[in-house]
């Protein structure tokens, strides 16, 4: 899990020079970090159900990366405007996020499919591997 955080959200890579703009940085990645490991499991799981497509975690970063001066503006304007933001947000991340469509079947699909009858014993571990 670190190895995703160092890598897809830059982790490791601070360019800041002053203490106080060190951690304003660090503090907003492990905010990013928070966010994206929370609305990551129940994305993930939407979009498997609705299109049989994957969710790309690298996109989501971006996705959320782009949208932090709407989620700071949603933030500064009072709890009662973040829940229809983060509906809105999440509606354009199932649209947004999903990886590229593959010609060849995924590992998850031939478990899937191999396993036939057997499936509802094993949901609940496909569709965390989806």
């Amino acid at each position: 899990m670190f190895t995703a955080w160092k890598s897809d959200l830059h982790l490791a890579t601070l360019t800041t020079t002053t203490r106080h703009s060190t951690l304003c940085a660090l503090y907003g990645r492990m905010l990013l970090i928070v966010l994206t490991f929370a609305l990551c499991p129940p994305l993930r799981a939407t979009s498997w159900d609705k299109k049989q497509r994957e969710l790309s975690l690298q996109k989501l970063v971006r996705h959320l990366q782009a949208g932090a001066d709407q989620w700071l503006q949603t933030l500064v304007q009072g709890v009662a405007h973040l829940w229809p933001f983060l509906t809105r947000a999440c509606a354009a991340a199932e649209r947004l996020v999903l990886k590229a469509l593959r010609k060849r079947r995924t590992s998850a699909q031939r478990l899937r499919d191999s396993l036939g009858p057997q499936l509802d014993i094993f949901e609940p571990a496909l569709a965390l591997a989806a």
